[in-house]
């Protein structure tokens, strides 16, 4: 029953957005809201996943003719050689689903999306934990609980003035170099999102 639920509802959004847990859960919800994009963003796609159980609910989406963005962090793949061969593969399996499928990875987490919105750094992270440190000098109060998170004012901060744009220029230019260690592709579903008709 769970499961067929659970399939009406990725046939409803032409955008659905899959992620690792928490934070990617309530950033993605409040930005829809923020900035009056248009995708589906529900709770159960967004659960403590491997990447093998992305991939089932990417594979899902495109069965129902919908577009994947599919967020998840990458640094666990510095420390696990598996873990590193699986994103890689799961990003090999859709390399062909141009338009369809967006893996938006960040190294070392999401949070080094956020802290682009405010400062264009050379500093290597090596996990989300320092990012969050650094963060902190420009959210003093950001925590990656639900008491914190499920507000909406965290994510109006990000979204003020033009630091979105910021944010995107920055991972843009990341992404164009070979050999930057630390990345976020969430500015190819922002660039997506930009692109549909907003309500």
């Amino acid at each position: 029953m769970a499961r067929i639920r659970q399939e009406r509802e990725l046939r409803r959004s032409r955008i659905t957005v899959i992620g690792e847990g928490l934070t990617e859960r309530w950033y993605f919800n409040h930005l829809r809201t923020v900035m009056g994009y248009r995708y589906d963003c529900k709770p159960r796609f967004f659960t403590h996943q491997s990447y093998q159980e992305m991939r089932k609910l990417i594979d899902s989406v495109l069965q129902n003719d919908g577009i994947a963005v599919c967020v998840c962090d990458a640094d666990i793949t510095l420390s696990n050689p598996e873990e590193k061969k699986r994103l890689e593969e799961m990003k090999q399996a859709y390399a062909t689903e141009e338009g369809k499928v967006f893996i938006c990875d960040s190294m070392p987490s999401i949070e080094f999306w956020f802290l682009l919105h405010y400062l264009e750094t050379s500093k290597q992270f090596r996990t989300s934990d320092e990012v969050a440190q650094v963060l902190r000098r420009y959210m003093p109060t950001f925590q990656k609980h639900s008491t914190f998170l499920e507000k909406i004012q965290w994510v109006k901060d990000l979204c003020a003035g033009d630091k979105l744009q910021q944010a995107y220029t920055r991972a843009e230019a990341f992404g164009k170099n070979p050999e930057a260690t630390y990345y976020s592709n969430i500015y190819t579903a922002i660039k997506l999102f930009n692109g549909q008709i907003k309500k």
